[in-house]
């Protein structure tokens, strides 16, 4: 077995959800441990002091030093660094578009929801926020930029069911759940979503993934957020058995 280095997000891009990020990657290097595997866990903020080489890297880190580091580090690392970057709300937004995954429009009767662009979740509460109209939005955009934000992303509110998905590419796991269990629930296409939820993992470059899509009353969906690494809360324990699958098949 190999030696695996586990890096855990900064608590200042897991607002609200430290202790279930840290759940996550803890049942996973519990089950390598128990397989053999030589396990390290550290914190993204201690990443300068991490030494020796690694066969393998789990990496929940998003704070741009870490990334760098991970770009000088052989092995496979999972998720990549650069498969991170480009899940930066402005970045994805690009990726999405050229790879025909499909986005909530840019114009709408219902409002629009301006986002932070240089992250891939908001960091605080004022980082996404909704307009009730073209006016409300561009004050929002002037409060962003007195704020230092001037990498933004804009798009129309649609109307329907909201669904959080989590997978781990390429190993078959796929699990999504409706945010609310009230309400009439729009039926739709699983197995579609998570063919382009795929599609949309392997064109940003990261293995293990969750967002958010709106499923509209006649079954078609647009993905509204998308990340990498979540806390798979709501189906941990299936999430970290696909994990260490996924580390198992690397050759080392």
């Amino acid at each position: 077995m190999g030696k695996v280095l586990a890096v855990m997000r900064a608590k200042e891009y897991s607002p609200g959800s430290v202790e279930k990020d840290e759940a996550i990657m803890l049942a996973v290097t519990t089950r390598l441990q128990t397989m053999g595997y030589e396990t390290e866990v550290v914190y993204d903020e201690q990443i300068g002091a991490v030494s020796g080489s690694f066969d393998i890297i789990l990496s929940m880190a998003r704070r741009p030093e870490t990334l760098s580091w991970l770009r000088l580090q052989g092995g496979r690392c999972i998720n990549s660094p650069d498969g991170v970057a480009r899940c930066r709300r402005s970045v994805l937004q690009q990726v999405m578009a050229s790879t025909d995954v499909p986005l909530p429009p840019c114009e709408g009767s219902d409002g629009y929801w301006l986002k932070r662009g240089d992250t891939s979740v908001g960091l605080t509460k004022d980082d996404v926020v909704y307009a009730a109209d073209e006016a409300a939005l561009q004050q929002m955009k002037k409060m962003f930029r007195q704020r230092g934000i001037t990498d933004m992303v804009v798009s129309a509110h649609v109307a329907g069911d909201e669904i959080k998905f989590y997978g781990v590419r390429t190993t078959g796991f796929f699990r999504c759940y409706h945010s609310t269990v009230d309400g009439v629930h729009h039926p739709f296409s699983v197995d579609d979503l998570h063919q382009t939820v795929e599609r949309l993992a392997a064109a940003v470059g990261i293995d293990v993934y969750g967002g958010d899509v709106i499923v509209r009353q006649d079954g078609t969906f647009c993905i509204i957020d998308f990340n990498d690494w979540p806390s798979f809360s709501r189906c941990r324990d299936e999430a970290a058995e696909a994990i260490v699958g996924l580390v198992s098949s690397v050759d080392i």
